[in-house]
């Protein structure tokens, strides 16, 4: 190990550290002063990467939890010779930057995944060394080893107070994931003070609880770092390495949390660089034996890859038929095929039923599909029998039990999207959405086609009463940007959203699917299944000029078909729209054609009326719930909220 020249490294990181907050007069130099001597070794001596290449299959992963300290993952990413410029950290925080307040997926080269919500970095890291044991298993072979890396996370304070990381540590520990291996940076300050006024748990106890290999050591001893790195590895389960640190090392208030998340000033990056033995009277000095350091590793970094590629290539020629399903798997392709199930008009059954149906033929035609429930496969009808359950005894398994964790499922969902390779899905009550709703964000932020399936979508969950009947939760899921959210009607459209789902490539897909019966409806349009990709298709079409076009979602289309029957004097169309917002973004002709050039049109939908006003002719047309509901079986909750076939169609008649 060349000390000296990691020495230089880390000093250069603080130096570009202090130099692109104070420039851009906002930012956190806490973290990037007190973990310098870490992130040089890692990105130095630990891991394998090649900065050339950031896309390298094999290559390990490194997440910055603790987001806010972005400044460091730059430094050292332009350091160790990724496509981050010098220009990039002077722009840091600005318009345009590929160097962002926070680490950014997709924006900046060599980031794994976009971070700052602190706990989910950590959590995304889980799903990242799941997806690695998942591919390892079904891809390697005795003779070549082509899927063999590593996930490391640094987390700061603020990650470990963060239920998410406590969901998703206590299954990584369940599910001893010894390729993964933690940072902690133990300094002991929030922004509020000394984590004392709030958080005074024996964090090391609490990891071994989880069944995590517990290290302790110094975040100053480079070489010590890496012989615990090496002692993590030796080890079956996954590692939490405390390193004691000093947060803003070097600052003229470093220990205290006034360095946690403002630019040191003028005098204060004076003061440090003096302290640090950096010039002083030089901006984003990067010391010459970095340079050399990590000009002298590149050579290191391609051989890693090309010995790897070397391997891959054998294996390929020697593997065609799983070269295949790698490649496919890659791509987000199918490797097989298999037909939805088919259904007769009349036929009675639960779109969660049907979805489950749906669900294991998209399996058979993706090798690529895996995932689970939080404790719900019954109830979401998510089972996957003969794929095996993944578990340390079969890795290969494509049903992950997640337990109750809804937070930690859809991190770990996103992390194994972002690993690639895998597609994830993950299921729920549709109100528990909102304990999922941080990490959904991320995964549109990030354009990830992770699939929500979420059951018991409406007031007719009945008895379970107001707490487990969503009437925002819709509207809530379809506001956030880039999140497509889709009600099935009926069994044959609860298989072609699957569909839909699965052709997604860069957005998150939520699906809303009932506990009760739903009765297969016809359908005017013959060719539905296609239009539906639209948003919306005419159910029934009530004439070329209708006197009132319904639009209703889900389990609301059979409600609207039978107002509609008991409409006396006036032509009803009666619109399916499983996908509002996609619906809202058809050019004019494709809605008014669907439409029909109704005089008045009313939307029908079990929740809140948010987002269905620009559809509706008006306010008084709006067929919808805005209170919580009640605790009573389905038809009676109905009768109670006024939602019924006999109430609408009193809307329709007026």
């Amino acid at each position: 190990m060349d000390v000296k020249g990691l020495e230089a490294a880390a000093k250069s990181i603080r130096s570009l550290s202090m130099d692109a907050i104070q420039k851009a007069n906002s930012g956190h130099p806490g973290l990037p002063l007190g973990c310098a001597e870490l992130a040089a070794v890692l990105y130095g001596e630990v891991l394998k990467h090649n900065p050339a290449d950031s896309h390298w299959t094999d290559r390990d992963r490194f997440v910055l939890s603790a987001g806010h300290g972005s400044m460091l993952l730059y430094s050292i990413l332009h350091l160790s010779g990724y496509d981050v410029t010098l220009d990039d950290i002077m722009q840091f925080r600005q318009a345009g930057s590929r160097c962002p307040g926070h680490p950014e997926y997709g924006i900046t080269d060599g980031v794994e995944c976009t971070t700052g919500p602190l706990g989910q970095g950590v959590a995304m890291a889980v799903g990242m060394a799941m997806a690695e044991s998942m591919l390892a298993a079904r891809f390697n072979t005795e003779k070549h080893t082509i899927v063999d890396h590593y996930t490391y996370a640094l987390v700061g304070e603020g990650c470990l107070m963060e239920g998410v990381s406590s969901e998703a540590c206590s299954l990584a520990g369940h599910l001893q994931l010894g390729k993964l291996i933690v940072f902690y940076d133990e300094n002991h300050i929030t922004i509020d003070g000394s984590t004392d006024i709030a958080f005074t748990e024996d964090v090391g106890k609490r990891y071994e609880a989880y069944g995590w290999q517990v290290l302790r050591g110094d975040m100053y001893d480079m070489e010590g770092i890496a012989a615990l790195v090496a002692q993590a590895k030796a080890d079956s389960r996954p590692s939490f390495i405390m390193l004691k640190s000093v947060i803003g090392k070097g600052a003229p208030k470093a220990g205290t949390s006034a360095v946690h998340g403002a630019p040191l000033g003028e005098e204060g990056v004076a003061a440090a660089k003096k302290a640090l033995g950096l010039p002083e009277d030089k901006t984003f000095y990067v010391v010459p034996e970095a340079t050399d350091y990590f000009a002298s590793r590149r050579a290191a970094f391609a051989k890693a890859q090309a010995d790897w590629q070397s391997v891959f290539d054998e294996w390929s020629k020697e593997n065609p038929e799983k070269r295949a399903e790698w490649d496919a798997c890659m791509a987000g392709k199918p490797t097989g095929s298999a037909p939805l199930a088919e259904y007769a008009v009349g036929d009675s059954l639960a779109t969660r039923k049907a979805s489950g149906s749906a669900l294991n033929v998209m399996a058979k035609r993706y090798a690529s599909l895996v995932g689970g429930s939080a404790d719900l496969e019954g109830p979401n009808v998510t089972a996957l029998p003969g794929l095996g359950v993944y578990s340390p005894q079969d890795r290969a398994g494509r049903t992950i039990r997640f337990g109750i964790r809804e937070f930690a499922m859809s991190a770990i969902c996103v992390g194994i999207s972002v690993h690639g390779g895998l597609r994830p899905f993950c299921a729920t009550f549709a109100v528990f959405a909102d304990y999922l709703r941080p990490s959904l964000r991320l995964a549109a932020l990030m354009k990830q086609p992770v699939i929500y399936v979420l059951t018991h979508d409406s007031i007719y969950v009945g008895e379970d009463g107001p707490t487990h009947q969503p009437i925002e939760t819709f509207s809530a899921l379809r506001a956030i940007p880039n999140v497509q959210v889709l009600r099935a009607g009926d069994a044959e459209e609860a298989g072609v959203a699957w569909e839909m789902a699965m052709e997604s490539s860069d957005h998150p897909v939520c699906m809303g699917f009932t506990r009760q019966n739903l009765t297969v409806y016809e359908k005017d349009d013959p060719d539905w299944r296609s239009t539906m990709r639209t948003g919306a298709y005419i159910v029934r079409k009530g004439g070329d000029a209708p006197d009132i076009t319904v639009l209703a979602s889900g389990s609301e289309v059979t409600l609207a078909l039978e107002a509609a029957a008991q409409v006396n004097g006036r032509t009803v169309r009666v619109v399916s729209v499983p996908d509002r917002e996609l619906f809202k973004k058809q050019p004019d002709v494709i809605r008014d054609k669907i439409i029909g050039g109704a005089k008045r049109v009313v939307a029908v939908e079990a929740g809140t009326r948010m987002g269905w006003e620009g559809l509706a002719a008006g306010a008084g047309d709006l067929f919808c719930i805005d209170r919580f509901g009640e605790s009573a079986p389905a038809k009676k909750v109905a009768e109670m909220l006024g939602f019924t076939a006999a109430k609408l169609a009193e809307l329709l008649n007026a």
